[in-house]
């Protein structure tokens, strides 16, 4: 089993910046594909960022949604014991509750929420304009 804990979300006027963290604790070497996804009132779950490691666990590829590219990075310390969404020139599109997911395969369909075993419990974003 895996225990997933984000921490980091606050109100932020458009434009600045947030971290996210995502505490992992227990089989962490068993999940070689870690995510952040975010969920709005009245819509879908959608894919931020994924960071995936590679069955040598040397190496590892970042993916990000096209709504965040360049303006979001994803990163790992401690080769996945904890997971970290760095967010700049925040919008108020990206007031969301985030959270954090995580699996133990190598993703394929990274962007799809149904991919992941291990869910955190979300922490929300606010953006105002």
């Amino acid at each position: 089993q895996v225990q997933l804990v984000e921490s980091g979300g606050r109100l932020v006027q458009a434009g600045g910046s947030l971290r996210l963290s995502c505490a992992a604790s227990g089989r962490t070497f068993d999940t070689p594909t870690m995510g952040w996804f975010r969920q709005a009132p009245g819509k879908e779950r959608e894919f931020v960022a994924t960071i995936r490691w590679s069955s040598s666990r040397i190496y590892y590829y970042t993916y990000y949604a096209d709504s965040v590219k360049g303006r979001f990075t994803i990163s790992s310390v401690n080769a996945k014991n904890t997971v970290y969404l760095q967010m700049g020139r925040l919008e108020p599109a990206d007031t969301a509750i985030y959270y954090c997911a995580a699996d133990n395969t190598v993703v394929d369909d990274y962007a799809r929420p149904a991919e992941y075993d291990y869910w955190g419990q979300g922490t929300q974003v606010t953006v105002s304009s």
